[in-house]
């Protein structure tokens, strides 16, 4: 019940014990193309190029940056949280210009401070990250779509920990690039991080010089210097998954699989209906963190809807809850970093973990835990406070 990695949904679990194929048995392009199409429907885009990059979340996001941006281009980030300074570290290794803008941990960017950098550092791509699990803010982008596209920006998101479990529209929101991971709210492990480019983005990643050294030269595509990594050139990758199939890696055969299933369990439970979900099972662990007393961290306006930051109380130390939770009861949450370090404590609620049962469980221990600490929480505040916000609906 931490922020991610969470429960693998069972379907996707026997999924990853289906039986490997070759990389160009029929059946195995067979399972790349309806992959491809599955995310169409969970990104909410149309874009041809949409695909797996194998990896954790962060070889998405790597992928995406490294393959969309040379050097001396400039990057502007907003950072409200840890992965915003992931995303300038990553831009900045591949040689980019980074600029920064920041806000207090526990706050997002309101859309006309954003414009307002965009109109200063003139950037080749805005980076945003959606849902930051480091302070569980999620930054809306709705309107940054149209702020890129006044000012000639390319238009990135990291939505590793939103995806599936937040409202998340590609095309609706101008997104040219957008990557995610399977670990939190799509249900399944980490290890395989779905991607999708814009037609605008694919035209700036074909602008890229691929060379495979000793397999193929393409003098017509020899424009421009090529990008540091060849595992993460998604010109090269993009070559793979479409229809001209030309080889670049092993696919990560049990794990596209996995990335299969993960989508397939969301669209047959409903796009919508899981957001809504997600949203009913946040409302009813805040209500729960409440009900025992605790404060909470952040702007609560714009909380994600799967994770949820409780403020750990004065004397108490919070890693030997965090272990009691552990040893006794079997309930991992999360610590954090940064400056929230030692101050708050990260539950999620997200994937196949976000029903009624798993919220009262936690809360249930949660509190067991806390008594035995010496807090003075209410008998039964917690878990009644959020059967109460469930019912709700």
């Amino acid at each position: 019940m931490g922020p991610g990695p969470v429960n693998a949904d069972p379907r996707v679990l026997r999924a990853l014990s289906t039986p490997l194929v070759g990389q160009y048995d029929p059946v195995m392009t067979g399972y790349m193309a309806q992959t491809q199409a599955l995310y169409r429907e969970v990104f909410a885009t149309r874009n041809d190029a949409t695909l797996l990059v194998d990896g954790t979340s962060r070889a998405g996001i790597e992928a995406a940056l490294v393959s969309l941006v040379r050097p001396g281009q400039r990057v502007l980030v907003p950072v409200f949280g840890r992965f915003g300074h992931l995303l300038a570290e990553i831009a900045q290794r591949a040689g980019a210009e980074v600029h920064t803008i920041g806000t207090t941990w526990g706050q997002v960017f309101p859309t006309s401070v954003v414009e307002e950098a965009v109109r200063r550092v003139r950037p080749h791509l805005l980076a945003v990250v959606q849902g930051d699990t480091s302070t569980t803010m999620n930054q809306p982008l709705d309107e940054l779509g149209d702020v890129c596209a006044r000012h000639g920006a390319l238009f990135y998101t990291d939505a590793t920990a939103s995806l599936g479990g937040n409202p998340f529209e590609a095309d609706a929101w101008g997104l040219d690039a957008a990557t995610a991971g399977l670990q939190k709210c799509l249900s399944g492990p980490p290890g395989s991080a779905p991607l999708t480019l814009s037609d605008r983005a694919v035209e700036v990643v074909r602008g890229r010089r691929r060379v495979e050294a000793g397999i193929r030269e393409d003098d017509d595509e020899d424009v421009g210097e090529p990008i540091g990594s060849n595992y993460f050139d998604l010109g090269m990758v993009l070559d793979y998954w479409g229809p001209r199939r030309l080889n670049h890696h092993t696919e990560a055969t049990s794990m596209l699989y996995a990335a299969h299933e993960c989508a397939r369990v969301l669209l047959d439970e409903g796009r919508q209906k899981v957001v809504d979900r997600h949203a009913r099972a946040g409302r009813a662990m805040l209500a729960g963190v409440r009900g025992l007393g605790l404060g909470v961290f952040g702007d609560l306006g714009h909380r994600m809807h799967n994770v949820v930051a409780p403020v750990i109380p004065d004397g108490v130390d919070g890693e030997g809850v965090r272990g009691a939770l552990l040893h006794d009861f079997g309930i991992e949450i999360g610590t954090s970093f940064g400056p929230l370090r030692g101050r708050v404590w990260r539950i999620g609620t997200m994937g196949v973990n976000a029903r009624l049962d798993t919220v009262l469980t936690t809360l249930a221990a949660l509190e067991h835990v806390l008594r035995r600490a010496g807090v003075p929480v209410p008998p039964s505040g917690g878990v009644d406070a959020a059967a109460d916000a469930w019912a709700e609906g």
